[in-house]
């Protein structure tokens, strides 16, 4: 397999994810606010924080569709790519803190496993990202 193929695999296989898990937390938003709804999930938050979850669900989404579409046209798509293993760094720095502060310690090792995961991710999509396309002449 090539690197622009693999390219594109990774970008589908990761906008997959995104789509599912940000539909799953936009549902969680309407679902917590339903009549009848369970007030909480495994998390208490309350509603602020069911509106940050919904809010980051429609953000999952979107990065999804756009990682899909970056899946059909990798050569086209290295910009999404680059944001997307930029926002994977982000959020690996994000889970590393998160571990070392020790607020999460009920988490036990999974900030620190997620922490890599997402390197992972980021290092594939920096180490397999398509060349940049000739230009036509005019």
């Amino acid at each position: 397999m090539d690197a622009v193929r693999g390219y594109g695999w990774l970008c589908g296989g990761v906008g997959v994810v995104f789509l599912a898990v940000g539909l799953a937390l936009y549902a969680g938003f309407f679902r917590f606010h339903a009549p009848g709804g369970p007030g909480s999930g495994p998390m208490p938050m309350g509603p602020n924080g069911y509106y940050f979850v919904g809010f980051a669900g429609t953000g999952l989404v979107a990065w999804g569709i756009a990682l899909l579409g970056a899946a059909r046209r990798p050569a086209l798509g290295r910009a999404v790519g680059t944001a997307t293993a930029v926002g994977c760094v982000l959020g690996a720095v994000q889970r590393m803190l998160a571990w070392l502060v020790g607020d999460y310690a009920s988490l036990g090792e999974l900030p620190r496993i997620e922490a890599g995961v997402l390197l992972l991710l980021a290092l594939g999509f920096v180490w397999l990202r398509p060349p940049v396309p000739p230009r036509r002449a005019p």
